[in-house]
């Protein structure tokens, strides 16, 4: 399946790792019995979310790292099918015959779900899915959504690798204020409006939704490697990192607060990442 802006790439043979291992400590009122990638926002989880994102795009081949919690994550996708739709199971022969009624839209999703352990590290969750890579894949994480254009992040990974020898790109996104934004009245005394935590215009970080080569693997020597820190560092500090700079909608469940604001968005159909 070919997409517009993707000439050198099929999305049907592009694998995304979605990395949904962590324990999510600052989310602990929802993780302390699931794991943060099934918190749910507007009655999905958000790993649903990041799915439907690439997706949207072609995207289908899933890779989901997990480790904490993973029956969880294991669980939801095996029931997938009788959890999204009506269904009539006959157990009067005793075969337990199953029918599943058409309902909502059925995705297109091949997902691998890959126990990768409790304690293990970013670059190790990265690493022990490399038997199911060996080509361009990419990755993000279990909490993070964006209305990025996927496409385009793939198209500007292939240009900077070909001019110059780039081995793995991230997006740079804006950060979201820590604090509320007041604005002023022309007097200076006055109040003009209050925002809670808006999205910043000036920095950059690191927002996920990466594209990698299979050589990332030979920068990852062990479970207990951290990828931002350890790998990613190396990585540039060899000149092989590259930014796709996203200026658009992004947001991060990592706090209780989170998780209420997005719901919020969703609720009332504010959905900045809501892009199918």
């Amino acid at each position: 399946m070919k997409r517009q802006g993707m000439d050198s790439m099929d999305s049907s043979e592009m694998k995304v790792v979605i990395l949904a291992g962590g324990q999510g400590t600052r989310l602990r009122e929802e993780t302390e019995i699931r794991p943060k990638p099934m918190v749910e926002v507007g009655g999905k989880p958000i790993i649903w979310h990041i799915m439907k994102i690439y997706s949207h795009y072609g995207f289908n081949d899933f890779i989901v790292s997990a480790g904490y919690k993973s029956e969880w994550i294991k669980r939801y996708f095996l029931d997938y099918a009788t959890m999204s739709t009506d269904f009539t199971i006959d157990l009067s022969a005793g075969n337990n015959k199953l029918q599943i009624h058409d309902g909502e839209e059925k995705e297109k999703w091949k997902v691998t779900v890959v126990d990768t352990g409790l304690e293990t590290q970013t670059g190790g969750r990265i690493k022990l899915v490399r038997k199911y890579i060996n080509k361009t894949f990419m990755a993000t994480y279990g909490d993070g959504v964006a209305n990025i254009n996927i496409p385009k992040l793939v198209e500007s990974h292939e240009q900077t690798r070909k001019e110059n020898g780039t081995i793995a790109t991230l997006t740079a996104v804006h950060p979201i204020a820590r604090f509320g934004e007041i604005g002023f009245e022309p007097d200076g005394k006055r109040v003009k409006h209050f925002m809670e935590k808006p999205q910043t215009d000036r920095d950059w970080i690191n927002g996920g939704f990466f594209v990698l080569e299979p050589e990332i693997f030979d920068y990852i020597s062990q479970p207990v490697t951290n990828f931002e820190s350890q790998t990613l560092t190396t990585v540039a500090q060899e000149g092989k990192l590259a930014a796709y700079k996203h200026d658009g909608y992004w947001r991060c469940m990592d706090t209780l607060r989170d998780c209420q604001h997005l719901n919020e968005e969703w609720k009332e159909g504010k959905a900045g990442w809501k892009i199918w």
